[in-house]
């Protein structure tokens, strides 16, 4: 009997547990406050494929709008997961530097200025990696995805394809974009930068994924190494077994509804 093909992956830690997606499918793994194991599962949302298809700086945005998309799909299933930014420090960090950045370009239009908001944006992501729990079940989602597809073999905490591989790249593309609409008229610097946002993140993407397909590649590498440092210094934590079995959970319920669609 011919093996199924290897499902690509990926995931997010919660405060609680789990949530793993694949092409088509989520699922997702929490314990509760009384340690009792909740799952459930579902069909993700699609948003503009044919858009992604044809103009692939937008898979980043898009993408990122799916994942937001799918949150609210996921609360309705299981309301017993706790999402990271849920946390009242992640919602005050996230206000607190909102108001930072727009103070900070409001003071005057330089590539200094420019490249501190853009690191201020970072701030709440950063919070949140550090919740309780967060960063084990982070470590968690990764050796359930990674074990599986090394066929079996446990794999480390750290994940090529983890989002904290962004940053390093996402820093650098927001920085460039930044600078450009810094020249932009101030009338017309609104836009402007929402358009150069959503570009600095299409263009990290890109190179994310270019360098996740060339691992031997010394430029993938250098690009990749930065982010391979935040997951193992910052991000992740070894998970206890009690966690691993909530991220197999949330693994083995997306890949049911995956192999049942292929």
């Amino acid at each position: 009997m011919d093996e199924k093909p290897t499902v690509r992956l990926g995931g997010m830690a919660l405060q609680n547990g789990v949530l793993v997606h694949g092409p088509t499918a989520w699922g997702c793994a929490v314990r509760d406050e009384h340690g009792m194991l909740h799952v459930a599962s579902g069909r993700k949302p699609r948003l503009a494929p044919a858009a992604r298809a044809r103009f692939p700086i937008l898979r980043g945005p898009i993408a990122l709008a799916e994942a937001f998309s799918l949150l609210p799909v996921v609360r309705r299933a299981l309301p017993q997961a706790r999402f990271p930014f849920e946390r009242p420090a992640v919602v005050g960090s996230m206000i607190a530097s909102g108001l930072a950045a727009r103070a900070l370009r409001r003071s005057g239009v330089s590539l200094g200025r420019e490249a501190a908001a853009g690191a201020l944006a970072l701030v709440p992501a950063a919070m949140a990696l550090r919740g309780p729990d967060l960063s084990a079940y982070h470590g968690a989602e990764h050796v359930s995805i990674g074990t599986y597809e090394a066929g079996g073999e446990r794999a480390p905490k750290e994940h090529p394809r983890c989002g904290s591989q962004l940053v390093p790249p996402l820093l650098v593309s927001s920085l460039v974009a930044n600078a450009l609409v810094a020249r932009v008229p101030a009338g017309a610097r609104g836009p402007a930068r929402v358009l150069a946002t959503a570009a600095a993140v299409g263009a990290a993407v890109e190179l994310h994924a270019w360098a996740a397909r060339n691992p031997d590649d010394p430029l993938a590498q250098a690009v990749a190494r930065p982010g391979f440092e935040l997951q193992r210094r910052f991000s992740t934590s070894e998970p206890s077994e009690e966690q691993l079995e909530v991220a197999d959970a949330a693994r083995d319920a997306c890949l049911a509804l995956e192999n049942a669609a292929a």
